[in-house]
């Protein structure tokens, strides 16, 4: 359709209204990308004159970080270990709990409990989490060394604890949204072939929802990587390798607001560490994103 034929019978203030619309959009739209780039941009820049300095290798293999200490060292491991052993936690609690409130909402719950639950539950995402961080420290961890009286004050358990809960409204959203996507002819047909409810739910509607499901999963696990006050707070900031969830550790955004309160002189290579830092979990994030629409399209499922 040619632009004289778009715009024909359409009065001149209507046409400079939706023109100007479409121009405020294109903004809106140029700036997010904008934006984007000058982060990408401040982070390679800054990046770049930190390995100069320090061998790429060393950063990404070397298993001791102290920047702020004689003699330095500038391994990015114990960070690596300490953000995933938190993620990783937190996955294990949130998974299972998210979908199985996914299940629940979307194929069980009746009437006005339905309508409730699912926004009382997102309610979670509105809370600071400098004060999921406050309550790891006074109500969870006190309650873990009940359980294992050799767990530190500032522990990985903690944090994942808390993290699970903030990742809760993330997986059991997106998988309600996957489940409810799923026909209702396909349940039917199962139904009518003397299917009961649980089998209908785990044998037909989960693995045609898995896109999704896998999806959430993957977004939880970027969002538990990204999180910043809670983990600071209940970790603490002890950069080691360990397995163990009841010691203390530290992840890379721990790090990164921990130098940027200010303790260092802008330019010197403990400031540019922070970047280093920011630029690696930018791009395990990223990856995390990719891998997620990858899935998305890999196992997508269309229904007419």
């Amino acid at each position: 359709m040619s632009s004289s034929q778009r715009w024909a019978g359409v009065s001149a203030w209507q046409q400079w209204r939706e023109r100007t619309v479409l121009r405020a959009l294109f903004f809106c739209a140029l700036i997010s990308v904008l934006t984007t780039l000058g982060i990408i941009y401040i982070l390679v820049n800054e990046s770049v004159h930190f390995f100069a300095e320090v061998p790429v290798l060393d950063f990404v293999f070397g298993t001791e970080w102290a920047p702020l200490f004689e003699p330095r060292h500038f391994g990015v491991l114990p960070l690596v270990c300490g953000t995933l052993l938190i993620s990783l936690g937190a996955l294990v609690f949130a998974l299972p709990i998210g979908l199985g409130i996914a299940v629940y909402t979307a194929e069980y719950a009746q009437g006005w409990w339905q309508k409730v639950l699912k926004p009382i539950l997102e309610i979670l995402a509105g809370i600071p989490s400098v004060v999921y961080g406050y309550f790891a420290i006074t109500k969870i961890t006190p309650f873990l060394q009940t359980l294992y009286p050799e767990t530190e004050v500032f522990n990985a358990a903690s944090a994942s604890l808390v993290i699970a809960i903030m990742v809760l409204p993330t997986i059991a959203s997106i998988c309600d949204d996957s489940i409810r996507a799923i026909p209702k002819t396909l349940r039917d047909g199962a139904y009518a072939l003397g299917a009961r409810k649980s089998e209908v739910i785990f044998q037909i509607v989960l693995p045609s929802a898995l896109s999704g499901i896998l999806a959430s999963f993957i977004l939880a696990f970027s969002r538990a990587i990204g999180e910043t006050m809670a983990v600071t707070l209940a970790a603490g900031a002890t950069p080691q390798i360990t397995a163990n969830p009841f010691v203390g550790v530290q992840a890379m955004t721990s790090y990164i607001a921990q130098v940027s309160m200010g303790d260092v002189a802008h330019g010197t290579i403990e400031y540019q560490s922070i970047f280093a830092v920011g630029l690696m979990l930018f791009l395990m994030t990223l990856a995390m994103n990719l891998l997620s629409q990858f899935i998305v399209k890999r196992f997508a499922r269309k229904y007419e």
